[in-house]
């Protein structure tokens, strides 16, 4: 049975992308078990649907690999082995090994973000972009329910907590669907819609579309038919100051040439890239937001953002329960549960710990608690809070939040 409150551990793409000796996830049964010890009963995963049952390619030898270094200091791209697998096999040794340790699962995918980027050639990259914009969404839900139906045949489904069409949509490439200048969560109903229709015509599991943030201000271009709210209520405050003045996600303004955030040692940006140049474009992440993260020093990063922070904590800590409040709104209009299924600060370097230490910390319980006491169905306790981040190894925490979710802290 689907347990009465989820909480949350975000496996993403790295349950298959870091499979190699003494990478975080080369035992399951271990990440599962290291899971369960810290309170949590839900593992969020890409499952790869389109890759596996919509591309048409062989995936019984699916090679993940790292990219020369690049992305080596980068949350979630900091891929050490070289790894083969069978991509249907081992999503049923998921499946599997989360019944062994009474888990379930939300199946989601990254795929039209970033998912692709981590195969050793740049086929499944290609056989996405492949797919018209007007028939993503619906390709999605085809290969989803495949899905489904693969993990049924095996006895698995139960193990389903719900289905999501794809991670973030308003940051995809389903977007190019959306006539520029629209918005792309109101462009993006109709297809989800349909979407969402198709999955259900074949399979009775939960399905929904997930958002970055909270859209405040275009709830009314959410799903109608969407049996779950989920979102992602990333605050970013002073972390927005941070990318904005140092202009790593606009392409369009000069990059800083002085070196305040990085090691004595990094190279020019324009040298700083991956080994095989098609996985640029394979990726969402802004090449220079990878720079900074790859060869920043991680204490002048969290220095950075520790002497600007007093400036931003009442309005991040307002973003937060607003945001939290508005989503909880909208899920209790609309009679469907709520899910904080990331968040909550932001996008940080792999070794920074400003997400990790006393601010974050902080952020973490409060986000938690709030989410608690609006009803709300899921929630992580934070986006890093899982094998593949340094936070995995603050147990306590992870407790903690995970026991006031549910109730056992009261």
């Amino acid at each position: 049975m689907t347990p009465s409150r989820l909480t949350i551990t975000l496996w993403d793409f790295t349950w298959y992308t870091r499979t190699g000796p003494g990478e975080p996830f080369a035992d399951l049964d271990t990440a599962f078990a290291d899971a369960v010890a810290r309170g949590y009963n839900t593992v969020r995963i890409c499952a790869m649907p389109y890759l596996l049952f919509g591309s048409g390619l062989d995936t019984t030898a699916l090679t993940f690999s790292p990219f020369g270094g690049y992305g080596g200091r980068t949350r979630w791209y900091d891929v050490r082995e070289r790894t083969t697998l069978d991509g249907r096999r081992h999503l049923l040794a998921l499946f599997e090994a989360a019944r062994r340790h009474d888990c379930h699962v939300i199946v989601s995918s990254w795929e039209f973000q970033q998912s692709s980027v981590f195969l050793d050639d740049p086929s499944w990259y290609e056989a996405l972009r492949a797919v018209p914009p007007a028939d993503r969404a619906s390709a999605l839900a085809t290969a989803l329910a495949d899905l489904v139906d693969f993990l049924d045949e095996h006895g698995l489904a139960d193990r389903i907590a719900f289905v999501e069409l794809h991670n973030e949509i308003q940051s995809t490439w389903l977007n190019e669907v959306v006539e520029p200048g629209r918005s792309k969560v109101l462009g993006l109903r109709p297809y989800l819609e349909a979407a969402i229709d198709a999955f259900k015509a074949r399979r009775p599991e939960p399905v929904t579309a997930n958002y970055a943030r909270v859209p405040v201000g275009e709830m009314r271009g959410l799903p109608r038919n969407a049996d779950v709210g989920v979102f992602h209520p990333y605050v970013y405050g002073v972390l927005d100051e941070l990318i904005d003045t140092f202009a790593l996600r606009d392409a369009t303004r000069p990059f800083p040439q002085e070196r305040e955030l990085l090691r004595p040692d990094a190279p020019p940006l324009e040298e700083w890239g991956p080994d095989q140049e098609w996985r640029r474009a394979a990726t969402v992440v802004p090449a220079r937001e990878v720079y900074v993260h790859d060869w920043c020093d991680p204490v002048r990063f969290d220095q950075w953002l520790y002497d600007r922070y007093s400036a931003y904590r009442y309005g991040m800590s307002e973003r937060l329960r607003i945001w939290i409040d508005a989503a909880a709104d909208w899920a209790a209009q609309a009679q469907v549960p709520l899910v904080l299924g990331e968040g909550w600060i932001g996008y940080t370097p792999l070794h920074g710990t400003f997400e990790e230490g006393p601010v974050g910390r902080a952020v973490c319980l409060e986000a938690v608690a709030h989410a608690a006491r609006v009803g709300a169905w899921g929630t992580v306790v934070c986006s890093n809070a899982a094998p593949h981040h340094p936070m995995w190894q603050d147990r306590a925490l992870q407790q903690e939040a995970n026991a006031l979710f549910t109730g056992a802290a009261r």
